[in-house]
């Protein structure tokens, strides 16, 4: 049974070690700022009885991500963790800027070249969590919830993809395309073909799709159409060949090409930029199924969609049905800072900044 599920049961209040595998390499300072480390040193011979309070915050209106990333770090990692005091907010909360959504308190060098570990893992958790959640509040706009397809695993190094699924799924995206991103939270990836089948087929779509179907009966058939540059005549192809059997069609034209129904029919071009996938292909698209019968095929666009953009297809009442999408999720946007604010109980900080106290933080318990 994965944490996350024993937390959802309320068996666990945070996801530990277990789920996030840290490099042991950072109980030696392998990815700590050297400055942090040589402070350590300096501070075991001139002040090893102090007691700091560090804080940590951004400077966005954000959904927050990775406390409990961090705090497993801690408890990993620190020096007689269980003598820390912690303070935290939540995976998932919706958080202000300038809000205090950490504080640990303790001897520096106990914890203190974590800092900027924790920051990284709490900017980019939180960076990707709240770009996820902007777009899945774009795709209701219409008053419906239209599905999210996190698609990110072209646009950075593999590595990244438990944590990042993770983040994705605290912001609100539950389908994902790889078995890594949901190694933290839910169970297999999922998608069905890419351009490199239809190829393999010599552009076939239909031959394609029925080898797909064959070989993967359980899964919903959803054929990707644009690979001839066709999408209206290649969705009525399989349309007609697999009738109820095929659940959607996706669209991923290049932002460089303009697709060939437009070439048929120009005497629409001149009032929008056709190339893409644009909002006038998806509404001849679904007038060209719907003509012949095949209301119940459902339209998944991707291809450069980010929140602006489904923003934009929804305030128009573009008839997609599912988005999917990839890099502009995983732009980091949000940067935290951690600061020693109190020393021995007393204020103590760089100019500008000073303890805040934030009474929605929780207490972390070390049972």
């Amino acid at each position: 049974m994965k944490e996350i599920e024993l937390k959802m049961q309320g068996k666990i209040s945070r996801l530990t070690n277990h789920t996030f595998k840290f490099d042991e390499r950072i109980r030696d300072g392998w990815f700590s700022a050297v400055y942090f480390l040589k402070t350590r040193e300096l501070v075991k011979k001139y002040h090893e009885d102090n007691i700091v309070t560090m804080q940590f915050f951004q400077k966005d209106e954000a959904v927050l991500c990775g406390t409990d990333e961090v705090i497993a770090l801690v408890k990993t990692f620190a020096d007689n963790p269980e003598e820390l005091e912690i303070y935290s907010l939540k995976d998932g909360d919706k958080i202000a800027p300038f809000e205090t959504v950490l504080t640990i308190k303790g001897p520096y060098q106990s914890f203190g070249y974590l800092e900027g570990i924790i920051d990284g893992i709490l900017a980019r958790r939180t960076s990707v969590s709240t770009n996820v959640y902007n777009v899945v509040k774009s795709a209701s706009y219409s008053g419906q919830q239209k599905p999210v397809i996190f698609m990110g695993d072209r646009d950075d190094h593999y590595t990244t993809q438990a944590g990042d699924g993770y983040a994705a799924y605290i912001g609100g995206a539950t389908a994902q395309a790889t078995h890594a991103m949901n190694e933290w939270w839910g169970k297999q990836g999922i998608g069905t073909m890419p351009h490199a089948l239809i190829q393999l087929f010599n552009g076939d779509i239909v031959a394609a799709t029925k080898a797909y179907h064959e070989t993967f009966p359980n899964d919903d058939l959803i054929a990707l159409v644009d690979y001839n540059n066709d999408a209206v005549t290649d969705s009525l192809k399989v349309a007609r060949a697999f009738g109820e059997k095929l659940k959607g069609v996706r669209v991923d034209t290049s932002r460089t090409l303009i697709d060939q129904y437009f070439l048929r029919n120009q005497h629409l071009l001149g009032t929008f930029d056709p190339r893409g996938v644009n909002a006038e292909l998806i509404f001849a698209l679904r007038k060209a199924l719907d003509d012949e019968g095949f209301h119940h095929v459902k339209i998944v666009v991707s291809g450069g969609f980010n929140e602006k953009r489904i923003l934009e297809f929804e305030k128009n009442k573009v008839p997609v049905d599912m988005y999917g999408v990839g890099g502009s999720l995983l732009k980091l946007q949000i940067g935290f800072t951690g600061d020693n604010v109190m020393l021995n109980g007393k204020h103590q900080a760089k100019s500008g900044r000073k303890y805040r106290p934030n009474p929605r933080l929780e207490k972390v318990e070390f049972s």
